[in-house]
């Protein structure tokens, strides 16, 4: 339960969502869909080692250049 303790601790709500009911988790929905679409299958990759090694890039990218629609052209890291 430690995630659950930190997020107590830093006053974040845990909501949990329905099984089988994409329409009730819309915000991880679409960035499940940007993953795949901009970092997963962007390109080709020779392995999966080799994408996953270009994961922590990416979200990097996703968190500090890449504006985001939801926010009004922002970047996530400027909501914090």
């Amino acid at each position: 339960h430690a995630f659950a303790d930190m997020a107590r601790a830093l006053g974040i709500k845990l909501k949990r969502t329905r099984p089988f009911r994409p329409q009730t988790n819309g915000k991880a929905e679409r960035f499940i869909r940007t993953l795949q679409q901009e970092w997963a299958y962007s390109r080709p990759f020779h392995s999966n080692q080799q994408r996953l090694k270009e994961l922590p890039r990416f979200i990097n990218y996703y968190n500090h250049r890449r504006p985001h629609g939801g926010i009004d052209g922002a970047v996530p890291v400027s909501r914090l």
